[in-house]
């Protein structure tokens, strides 16, 4: 079968499974669920693997809703690996699309699994939850071993472009917890150590840590406990902080400046101090040879509203998987341009024909793309040394 045939009836194929994808993406959006908290899409993504012939394994990289779904055709062929996200926000709902994601995905693995027949390949549909959660659930299935049998990651992720990336943020998150003395503010203050006081002065370092380090590192941080308390020294205080840089080296660098920070404020104000990192996401590492092997079958499709790649963009952690695989995730267009996501514009659209439609035109493209690495080894091949360059 050549080039075009095989993609028109991969197209045909996604076609067919058309309205069961909107009505997966309509229940996962009007049943949000939190990170790690993800039953009902989980379940619901994991049948429907199952009725179309894939091995599905729940509780994958040791998180209850995660799963991995295999399909094997034949022996040493490529292994690819379809990737997807489920999650909801905590008391918005899906205002980043997620809800669009394990559908699209689902409908590219089921595609390929229909339409191509005559090469061997193992497709490998891998469910993700909390992505939004502190430390994202991929950092956490990487711990425990997922991930590394794949050749190539790929992933899609609603947008206001269809777009790939070329550089995200590194993070570090961590929380401090300061320990103090509880006394009376006005009747006995000598007799108080303040924890509130130390995280206070804390913040106050960061922001002046801030006028002494490179242009691209963030520091944000949040009072999170001990920051209500009136006419009573606090005993306990704490904050969250996350770091970040496009540079993992320097961003390490920074990160010790912030520790001594923590440090020096504890001893300014006799209190004791605790530390609690919560995780971190990799950078990504570029592989601009599948991020244009993406964008061709993106044109491909007449996908709608195609920009250049984003040179800089935020965190994730299909970064941290992309350290140690091939990946790119492919962006396509649903609001209008500027929109940004985590927002009430982008809940308001998630139940639109636009939606749709970037849904089933990101299935095209993954299906697409999926097809060319598994029929085409030269290109498989370009990537993975391409990957393996920018590693060394």
């Amino acid at each position: 079968m050549n080039y075009i045939s095989q993609k028109q009836n991969i197209v045909e194929a996604i076609k067919q499974q058309k309205q069961n994808l909107i009505d997966m993406s309509q229940f996962i959006f009007n049943n949000p669920e939190v990170g790690f908290q993800e039953v009902k899409a989980s379940e619901l993504l994991v049948d429907y693997l199952k009725k179309n012939g894939f091995e599905v394994e729940m509780g994958y990289g040791n998180l209850p809703t995660a799963f991995r779904a295999i399909y094997q055709h034949g022996c040493n062929g490529p292994h690819i690996g379809l990737l997807c996200e489920y999650d909801a926000l905590k008391d918005m709902g899906h205002a980043c699309a997620h809800h669009l994601q394990g559908p699209s995905i689902v409908g590219a693995a089921v595609a390929i699994k229909n339409t191509v027949h005559d090469v061997p390949y193992i497709l490998e549909v891998i469910g993700t939850p909390g992505e939004e959660c502190s430390n994202g659930g991929k950092n956490i299935m990487l711990k425990n071993g997922a991930f590394m049998d794949l050749d190539v990651a790929l992933m899609m992720h609603a947008s206001d472009s269809t777009t790939t990336d070329i550089r995200s943020l590194a993070s570090f998150k961590i929380n401090v917890i300061y320990k103090g003395v509880a006394a009376h503010a006005a009747l006995a203050p000598e007799k108080g150590r303040s924890a509130l006081d130390a995280l206070l002065l804390a913040f106050n370092g960061i922001s002046f840590l801030r006028g002494h380090i490179q242009d691209d590192v963030r520091i944000n941080g949040i009072i999170t406990e001990g920051g209500q308390v009136t006419n009573i020294i606090t005993d306990q205080a704490e904050g969250s902080f996350e770091i970040r840089s496009y540079n993992e080296q320097y961003l390490q660098h920074v990160i010790e400046q912030v520790k001594h920070i923590f440090q020096g404020a504890a001893l300014m104000t006799d209190t004791t101090y605790e530390l609690n990192e919560i995780g971190r996401c990799r950078a990504k590492v570029p592989v601009l040879t599948l991020n244009n092997l993406l964008m061709e079958n993106a044109k491909l499709v007449k996908a709608v509203n195609i920009t250049p790649p984003r040179e800089k963009t935020g965190s994730t952690d299909f970064a941290s998987v992309m350290f140690h695989v091939p990946g790119c995730c492919i962006r396509v267009a649903f609001v209008d341009r500027g929109t940004s996501s985590h927002s009430k514009a982008w809940l308001d659209k998630g139940l639109s024909k636009d939606a749709q439609t970037a849904m089933l035109t990101g299935s095209q493209i993954l299906a697409f793309t999926v097809r060319d690495l598994i029929v085409n080894k030269e290109k498989l091949q370009e990537i993975k040394d391409e990957f393996a360059s920018k590693k060394s």
